[in-house]
C-alpha cells in the first residue's frame, strides 16, 4: 500500500511540474524585423552588420558574443526594448 501511495504522489508531483519544462517566451521577438512567435532557444544573428533586435515578449533577450549562444553575454533586451544586437546570436527562453 505504501508503494502505491508513493508511485502515486510520485506521478502528481511530475504532472504538476511537466508544463514549465517546456517554457517558451510568449509574444514576439523580431530579428532584423523578421518576427519569431513565442520563441525558444539560440538565433543567430548577422554575420557582418550588427542586427536589430526588438523584443515583444515576457521574458530577457541575451545576446551573446558567439555564433551558437556561446562565449559570453553582451548585453540583454527586455521586454519591451529595441536594440541593435551586439553580438552573434541571442537567446530567449
Amino acid at each position: 500500500m505504501a508503494k502505491v501511495l508513493g508511485a502515486c504522489a510520485a506521478a502528481a508531483a511530475l504532472a504538476l511540474t511537466a508544463p514549465g519544462s517546456a517554457y517558451a517566451a510568449q509574444g514576439v521577438l523580431f530579428i532584423d524585423r523578421a518576427p519569431h512567435h513565442d520563441p525558444s532557444g539560440c538565433f543567430p544573428l548577422g554575420d557582418f552588420a550588427p542586427s536589430e533586435i526588438a523584443n515583444f515578449t515576457n521574458g530577457v533577450a541575451s545576446v551573446w558574443s558567439g555564433p551558437f549562444c556561446d562565449g559570453g553575454v553582451t548585453q540583454e533586451v527586455h521586454p519591451g526594448e529595441v536594440a541593435i544586437g551586439l553580438g552573434r546570436s541571442v537567446f530567449i527562453q
